[in-house]
């Protein structure tokens, strides 16, 4: 559930700030490298989107936190970054059983 929320909130930026996003657009491996060294950021949760595009959002252990989202064409780009990044528990699925 919250992984949907969080990929509800991207693809709303992703709407909201296209020309922003034009921008902030370069290869994947290119925002990843450049991500894990200047914020020591990987990433930590990933799901695909209905249009075809994959949604990454990378964080690091000191709390900065980027989202990305790679379309069907190989363009990545950044919809979002922030601080203050928590990592929270998964709760169970109404259709999984309780562990």
């Amino acid at each position: 559930m919250l992984m949907k929320t969080v990929i509800a909130a991207g693809l709303g930026i992703v709407i909201s700030t296209s020309a922003m996003a034009q921008t902030m657009c370069n290869k994947r491996d290119t925002f990843l490298d450049s991500l894990k060294q200047g914020y020591s950021e990987a990433p930590v949760a990933m799901g695909l989107v209905s249009n075809g595009s994959v949604l990454e959002v990378l964080a690091s252990k000191d709390g900065s936190w980027t989202i990305i989202v790679t379309m069907p064409n190989g363009t990545s780009c950044v919809v979002a970054s922030g601080d203050a990044w928590e990592d929270v528990e998964r709760l169970a699925l109404a259709d999984e059983p309780a562990a």
